[in-house]
């Protein structure tokens, strides 16, 4: 089993930054990408940002400029750093991790960006 925990979460004014933390345990080897989705209310879950094992990173067309995914592998933990927010950017961010096998979401963490 894989755990996901994200901190970083809050209520930030338009055009201020944030950024999101998750933290993974267990199966950390057998993860082959990680990655951050977002859901605002009434809309589907779309995917932010990738990151693979091999460190290649991907950032949703919309958000490339603002919004960046890295991680520290010494604390097995990916990062995403969200600037120049928007209200529109107000949604529920899940930390994703998948394996050859399955996938594993953590609980989600809300960001409102107020304006």
């Amino acid at each position: 089993q894989v755990q996901l925990v994200e901190s970083g979460g809050g209520l930030v004014q338009a055009g201020g930054s944030l950024r999101l933390a998750c933290a993974a345990s267990g199966r950390i080897f057998d993860i082959n990408a990680m990655a951050w989705y977002r859901q605002a209310p009434g809309k589907q879950r779309e995917l932010v940002a990738i990151i693979t094992s091999g460190g290649t990173t991907n950032v949703a067309d919309s958000l490339k400029g603002r919004f960046t995914i890295s991680r520290d592998n010494a604390k097995n933990t990916v990062y995403l750093q969200m600037n120049s927010l928007k209200p529109e950017d107000t949604a529920v961010y899940y930390c994703h991790a998948g394996l050859i096998d399955r996938v594993y979401w953590g609980q989600g963490t809300q960001v409102t960006v107020s304006s």
